[in-house]
């Protein structure tokens, strides 16, 4: 057990050593972020319809549920 101890520690320690030891540097260009931009901007282009039809659909099955109970004398 001591052997594959030894072992895997000596594996991993030289992988280690050659981690960087600056911190990250973020050189993405303006090109990038306008990218990223029109992708958020069409993410929100596509939620808000679907938010509508979400709402639309809650309002539709409540007035079928409110039409049944009045049909059966369930007056809420």
């Amino acid at each position: 057990m001591r052997a594959l101890i030894t072992t895997v520690i000596g594996t991993i320690a030289p992988a280690t050593a050659m981690a960087a030891t600056t911190p990250r540097v973020d050189d993405s260009g303006i090109f990038s972020w306008i990218f990223l931009g029109f992708c958020a901007l069409i993410v929100v282009a596509q939620t808000m319809p679907a938010v509508l039809l979400m709402l639309g659909m809650a309002k539709g099955v409540k007035e079928v549920v409110k039409g049944e109970m009045k049909a059966t004398g369930h007056e809420a």
